[in-house]
């Protein structure tokens, strides 16, 4: 039997996991992804990460953003904004 070569690159992975937790992936992008979790510990990893983080930041609320100061605020929404500019 011949391996299966894995055609899908991490770095893909990596912005195109949201979509794929959100259940917005096309399926057949889905399966894909799949195969390659199947094979990849370090997406394994990450998309573990993700689902921590969601899980966490999924109880917070308005009110927590309101409680953080300027200075902490600041850094949080440049980073985001980075990440969507970068979308």
């Amino acid at each position: 039997m011949t391996p299966r070569v894995d055609d899908y690159p991490c770095n893909h992975f990596v912005e195109v996991v949201t979509e794929y937790l959100d259940g917005a992936m096309d399926p057949n992008e889905a399966r894909r992804l799949e195969e390659h979790l199947a094979i990849c510990d370090g997406c394994q990893s990450v998309l573990e990460q993700f689902r921590v983080i969601l899980r966490i930041t999924g109880r917070l609320g308005e009110e927590h953003v309101e409680e953080l100061t300027p200075e902490q605020r600041e850094p949080l929404t440049a980073a985001f904004r980075e990440w969507a500019s970068n979308r």
